[in-house]
């Protein structure tokens, strides 16, 4: 009764003691941070999804990630192509490694026959087998799904003896110690209880078809003992493989400190004047205005100037290659050096089917390769136009993820957008996006006197007094925005029908104009 006792105490005790769980780095970037810190050791995972996805090609890259002469992987076909022939696509890929296959870390068993012939019993057989004689520590069986769909197809025997081969499969694997993954097939919304019960995690991946456009996806449905990131995560497959790309950033922990004490200079000293001593550092501010007011030349300073104070930039175009950027920029020349000194990166992103989180992760990892402390988005209409269409349907939410994403480490942002000139309302960015930064700097076109002027307002700076003046300004031949006095005693410049006498620089009275 006393030993009973004590057995009984001892095994509480182990229950209270917590039980460390090792982790195996996929090698695909992105998904270890989706699944919470990584692929839990000796855990059984399903990764799921119709044709197509690339779940062939993520169960080989994470077997070549891990794959070495003290864990052996075996990699078993059930029912589809023989692996000669899938070895003939996956080779192709930057992850295969030959010599692996050759010294033995990863094996390849095609377990067709068995299938044909004696179902599930045989299959499980022979891959007990195997792990008895190999004892690997990374299992893929690829695709179980077919024997699945048979044995569903016969009725409750069929149920019943699914659920027995996926417990034996279960217990065999985790028994010898295997961390493995079944490929299998499911068309979005099919839903297996004995083999989802048993997984410890599951991946599910998808292809989002929007008219032309095609984009791939992944949930991590299920992680059992970590807490993986929730949602969809945009997801594309490469000659390095397959690459996710987690809608939550992980924050970089940069803390700014009363931002508004330390202000950043646009380069332009008449807008730092109206801003109240530039930009706070740490801020998002938004340049909208027409074609050809300035907003790239605007941008351009705000970079120069920072260089000057030994402030590394950053700056992210849509509409143009890096070098026709670099060649019609009134500053190219002044760029091209800066970029040669590695105190500036010219970022190029319009591939098809852009999504967020690639653009959020391409400029974090720039901001990190720099230091940069500043950054230029140019410009926000042309990273709508880039957008997969499942994007532009969210870009209010894209935008605010990336906001936040690019001032929470701890880089001051500028961004251009372009704004039609209207003469009906007054708006300061389409779709309603200027609530989404810190500061908003307003350009105009308005004719006065028969003459097309450009004007210019700062329209809010957060948490700061700000001039609130329309003030003249023009774009020199060496390609600099020189901001002039305030327009005054004008009314409706920016209704297009102005009224009004008297200019701010000569003080002189003009015609009033009906």
């Amino acid at each position: 009764m006393a030993d009973a006792r004590r057995d009984a105490a001892h095994g509480e005790r182990n229950m209270i003691d917590r039980v460390p769980i090792r982790h195996l780095s996929s090698g695909v970037p992105g998904l270890d941070e989706v699944l919470g810190g990584g692929v839990p050791e000796f855990s059984l995972n399903l990764i799921a999804g119709g044709p197509g996805c690339g779940k062939t090609t993520l169960g080989h890259q994470i077997m070549f990630a891990n794959a070495s002469p003290e864990r052996r992987a075996v990699y078993f076909t059930v029912i589809g192509e023989p692996p000669i022939k899938m070895l003939r696509y996956q080779q192709q890929y930057t992850f295969f490694d030959a010599t692996k296959v050759g010294d033995g870390s990863v094996r390849f068993i095609h377990l067709g026959k068995q299938a044909l012939d004696g179902g599930m019993a045989k299959v499980l057989e022979a891959i007990v087998q195997e792990i008895e004689a190999s004892n690997p520590g990374i299992v893929v069986v690829d695709s179980f799904r077919s024997m699945v769909r048979g044995a569903l197809a016969s009725g409750p025997t069929g149920e019943r003896e699914l659920t027995d081969f996926m417990q034996r499969l279960a217990l065999a694997l985790t028994g010898y110690e295997a961390t493995s993954f079944l490929i299998g097939e499911y068309a979005e919304g099919e839903h297996d209880s004995a083999v989802f019960t048993v997984a410890d995690g599951l991946i599910w991946l998808y292809q989002a078809v929007e008219r032309n456009s095609v984009v791939r996806k992944v949930q991590v449905m299920k992680s059992r003992g970590q807490a993986q990131i929730p949602g969809l995560h945009t997801a594309r497959i490469t000659d390095a493989g397959y690459s996710v790309f987690p809608r939550l950033l992980k924050p970089m922990e940069v803390l700014i400190e009363r931002p508004l004490e330390v202000r950043l200079s646009t380069g332009v000293e008449g807008l730092d004047e109206m801003m109240g001593g530039g930009i706070p550092r740490g801020y998002s501010a938004l340049i909208a205005g027409p074609s050809g007011s300035g907003k790239t030349v605007l941008s351009n300073q705000f970079i120069l100037e920072g260089a000057t104070r030994g402030e590394h930039g950053i700056v992210a175009i849509f509409e143009k290659r890096p070098n026709d950027y670099l060649q019609t920029t009134p500053h190219g020349e002044d760029f091209e050096k800066l970029v040669r000194q590695k105190k500036l990166e010219v970022l190029y992103l319009r591939p098809l089917d852009l999504s967020i989180d690639e653009t959020l992760l391409e400029i974090q990892n720039a901001v990190k390769r720099l230091g940069a402390k500043r950054a230029v988005i140019d410009s926000l209409s042309g990273l709508e136009l880039a957008l997969a269409p499942t994007f532009r349907e969210d870009f209010r939410e894209s935008l605010y993820r990336m906001m936040g994403a690019l001032t929470g480490l701890g880089v001051t942002v500028m961004a251009t957008v372009e704004l039609a000139d209207s003469y009906n309302d007054l708006r300061f960015s389409p779709q309603g996006i200027a609530f989404l930064t810190d500061a908003i700097i307003m350009q105009r076109y308005v004719e006065i006197d028969g003459q097309l002027k450009r004007a210019m307002a700062v329209v809010k700076v957060r948490s700061s007094q700000h001039s609130k003046d329309l003030r003249e300004y023009e774009i020199s031949s060496d390609g600099e925005v020189i901001v002039g006095q305030a327009l005054k005693g004008y009314e409706g410049l920016l209704t297009g029908r102005p009224s009004g006498g008297e200019r701010g620089k000569g003080g002189r009275k003009r015609r009033r104009t009906r």
